[in-house]
């Protein structure tokens, strides 16, 4: 399994590797950059290169929809891995992540 990471292409924000403590900050920074430097009106989260996640994935995918939403930009979740569909069910936030 790899580290987390995060890249924009066009107007897709992706996430992949394993999503925990350890890169959690550095994460959040890139991404929060990302969203900044993109020119798109409307960015998708894709997840599908996730291969694990803690909270911290959570943590990461509402940080990114507030960056998106402070620059102005609509925001869209795509291919929410299982173990984040689970964590988000049980703490009630299922909802904030509309799946496409």
């Amino acid at each position: 399994m790899e580290q987390g990471r995060v890249e924009l292409s066009g107007d897709q924000l992706s996430l992949a590797g394993v999503l925990d403590y350890r890169c959690g900050a550095a994460l959040r920074k890139q991404g929060q950059a990302l969203i900044q430097s993109s020119q798109s009106a409307a960015l998708v989260i894709d997840c599908t290169g996730v291969e694990k996640s803690s909270s911290v994935g959570l943590s990461l995918l509402l940080g990114f929809m507030r960056d998106a939403q402070a620059a102005g930009k609509s925001v869209r979740v795509q291919a929410l891995p299982h173990d984040m569909r689970q964590i988000a069910q049980v703490t009630g936030m299922s909802d904030f992540f509309s799946q496409n």
